[in-house]
């Protein structure tokens, strides 16, 4: 169907977020060299190669969103080194097991969307305010949920979570991180954006700008 998120829309997300991370992997080493390890970039750049790959070698369409998920979840989850492999396959592993439907509704992407997060936060076992990941993924739900909740189409949603989580990416420079290698620094982690805020708003805005494409 036409505008819909189906299995090939979340082809196509897998596909655009393994080029966007690409084309950011500098930016995304070098944030995270000024707070972290510096291998942010390269190990995403990595692992989405991989998925890339897998997405290749598959002889037949997937069945549905979910199967899609669960393919980029279990790739990541073996080929991404540091936290973001676990985070990042958690959150997509969560995402996977709610959208096993052959198209999502604006209510199954805030599914998708809280899934994720709930992944993220078990996982990762922080909270909003603690220069994480969480702080793009938290307000990018609150906007999708708001947004499903006036009316708005799944593509619309999934907007108003990118731009959210673009915002909350850049509120996390003055922060000060309490989780992760980088709260190591103490206050010295304050005045850097968080690397993997910034990814997963690269992700985030990846899936929309997919599902834009389709609208």
């Amino acid at each position: 169907m036409a505008g819909s998120l189906d299995a090939g829309w979340a082809v196509a997300w897998a596909r655009r977020t393994a080029q966007v991370v690409t084309e950011n992997r500098e930016l995304l080493i070098e944030l995270d060299r000024q707070i972290g390890d510096g291998d942010h970039g390269e190990n995403l750049t990595r692992g989405f190669t991989a998925v890339l790959a897998k997405l290749d070698a598959l002889e037949e369409q997937p069945a549905d969103v979910g199967a899609v998920l669960k393919l980029v979840a279990t790739t990541l989850m073996s080929t991404v080194g540091g936290a973001a492999g676990p985070l990042y396959g958690t959150a997509y592993l969560r995402a996977a097991k709610v959208t096993g439907l052959p198209e999502l509704d604006s209510g199954a992407v805030v599914a998708m969307l809280e899934a994720g997060l709930e992944g993220i936060v078990v996982r990762g076992k922080a909270g909003t305010g603690e220069k994480t990941m969480v702080d793009a993924w938290t307000p990018a739900v609150e906007a999708a949920v708001a947004a499903s909740d006036a009316g708005a189409s799944p593509a619309a949603v999934l907007a108003a979570a990118a731009e959210a989580a673009r915002a909350g990416a850049e509120a996390t420079t003055p922060l000060v991180a309490t989780k992760g290698r980088a709260s190591y620094l103490g206050e010295r982690s304050a005045g850097h954006q968080d690397p993997g805020a910034t990814s997963s708003a690269l992700v985030l805005e990846a899936a929309a700008e997919t599902a834009a494409a389709i609208a």
